[in-house]
């Protein structure tokens, strides 16, 4: 139960990495096809003074997810970053670099710096989930096997279902990021970029509507094991998450931002938490279970209760980085004031 547990708690972790962080990345990815520097800037603006208060907080969690499976589940961390360790050191330079640029452009003032700092930010936001979709693909597909360096370093994340997790990551970080700026750019008083975003948005929900039903056909040829698990027992929550995907796209065209939020956010949930209820209960296909991996009673009790403590700090002092800046867009003097920066989010 102790192991169960751990799991479940660094599986809600992964969660809010991919409903912030993966928010953040795909704003990155509309900074890159924004335009020109004159056509692009009122919608670079908004996705800078967007992200700007929390761009470095929801790395927390992934910091977090890290952590955990290092301190509760030792052997599959040693397994996976061992074999996947190029796609893993191509995501972490990638946030350097992303973040490093984000700040440097901010504090340019030559055209051809921000220029360059700009391309570097959005290169960035577009290669780190694909390499991080691809180190999912990886484990998913069952090509880390236990051990020190067990597996292929190139096939292990070079493979059909990994390239389907790294496009579908991209396109699912830019769906969330373009459904959070349409109420962004609604509160804001700009109906112009609201609407475009609105168009981004739908635009990205389909394509990753196609991307996911042909990677029906990938996952039944490159990954039985999932495949089964995703249309066996997991069936209910890939159901929901199309449904809320749909449901998102609706409420989109309603108009209707922050219920559209919650449905693109339950869509993302829900199918990460399908593919660990279809994986489970092992942590490496076809190899390690959660009870082989977990890590001693003492341990696992030791780590859930420093995360409750840690929780006692951490989730208010989030909840207050979030909430301060949405009081600062709320309490503008008019729709058309600039007002504090707001972030992606939305919380």
């Amino acid at each position: 139960m102790l192991a169960d547990a751990a799991l479940a708690v660094m599986w809600v972790g992964l969660t809010c990495y991919a409903l912030f962080g993966g928010a953040d990345f795909g704003a990155g990815v509309w900074d890159l096809i924004a335009g020109g520097a004159e056509r692009g800037r009122a919608r670079r603006t908004l996705i800078e003074h967007s992200i700007g208060p929390v761009w470095e907080a929801n790395h927390v969690w992934l910091i977090f997810v890290i952590v955990m499976l290092w301190s509760a589940f030792s052997p599959v961390f040693a397994a996976v970053m061992s074999t996947l360790y190029i796609p893993l050191t191509l995501a972490a330079l990638g946030i350097i670099a992303r973040g490093a640029a984000f700040a440097f452009r901010k504090a340019s003032t030559e055209l051809w710096q921000q220029r360059l700092f700009g391309a570097c930010f959005a290169l960035s936001s577009l290669l780190t989930p694909f390499f991080l979709g691809t180190v999912a693909g990886g484990v998913a597909s069952g090509r880390v096997p236990p051990g020190l360096a067990e597996g292929d370093v190139l096939t292990s994340w070079l493979n059909p279902t990994s390239l389907l997790g790294g496009v579908l990551a991209v396109v699912t970080c830019a769906h969330l990021a373009a459904v959070y700026l349409c109420a962004d750019a609604d509160r804001e008083g700009r109906p112009e970029l609201a609407a475009a975003f609105t168009r981004d948005a739908v635009a990205s929900g389909l394509v990753a509507g196609v991307v996911a039903l042909a990677g029906i056909a990938v996952l039944h040829a490159d990954a039985p094991e999932l495949f089964h698990g995703l249309t066996h027992r997991a069936l209910p929550l890939v159901v929901t998450s199309a449904v809320a995907g749909l449901a998102g796209l609706g409420l989109l065209a309603r108009r209707r931002f922050v219920a559209a939020r919650a449905a693109a956010a339950l869509a993302v949930a829900t199918i990460l938490w399908a593919w660990g209820t279809a994986q489970y209960p092992a942590l490496l296909v076809g190899s390690t279970t959660v009870t082989a991996a977990a890590a001693t009673s003492s341990v696992l009790s030791a780590v859930l209760v420093a995360l409750g403590v840690g929780a006692v700090v951490l989730v208010p002092s989030l909840w207050a980085l979030y909430a301060t800046f949405q009081r600062g867009t709320a309490d503008q003097g008019s729709p058309g004031e600039a007002a504090g920066p707001t972030h992606l989010d939305g919380r």
